[in-house]
């Protein structure tokens, strides 16, 4: 797969914090755009990543992890929609969560253990991702992104606060390494 290594895009940076705009042309802009995340996502060793944690503010997230029944998936959604199970069919995974963006610590978060995520490929042709087990956690993981949100604004206030904690921890030592 070809595609550039861009930096992850961390913590902070407006451009995580703020929801992306809509993915309106499906081009060669943007397959290129999607080579460089799978590109960044694999060289960082995560299983997903969406367009703003390598500094673009558009809908786009792609994804790489199995789901329940160890099964590997992988794909690409543009201006996805994400669907949750209604609430009284609604079953809670507390695993842990981590972060590209948040190197260096992670926390448990409870999460639907389903999801389904609307949206196109990089083609522009509709897609419909049905997520388990990791999978789910994930879709959710990456649309909250495009809407500005981290997977720590989830959290309680004590369990944000050790992840920041550890997070600064990691790029103190990450910068005396360099």
């Amino acid at each position: 797969m070809a595609g550039d290594v861009r930096p992850i895009t961390l913590v902070g940076t407006p451009v995580l914090h703020t929801p992306c705009r809509p993915v309106e042309r499906f081009d060669d802009e943007l397959a290129r755009l999607v080579d460089d995340m799978f590109a960044s996502m694999y060289a960082a060793e995560g299983v997903g990543l969406a367009a703003n944690q390598i500094g673009v503010d558009l809908r786009v997230f792609v994804y790489d992890c199995q789901d329940e029944d160890d099964v590997m998936q992988k794909g690409v959604v543009v201006n996805p929609t994400l669907v949750l199970p209604p609430l009284d069919e609604r079953h809670l995974d507390d695993s842990e969560e981590g972060c590209l963006s948040v190197p260096g610590a992670g926390a448990k978060l409870a999460r639907p253990d389903r999801a389904t995520c609307h949206g196109f490929d990089v083609k522009g042709e509709p897609v419909t991702v049905e997520g388990t087990g990791l999978l789910s956690r994930c879709l959710q993981h990456e649309t909250d992104h495009l809407e500005g949100r981290l997977y720590i604004d989830r959290l309680s206030k004590r369990s944000r606060k050790r992840v920041l904690k550890d997070f600064e921890a990691f790029r103190a030592e990450a910068e005396a390494q360099a």
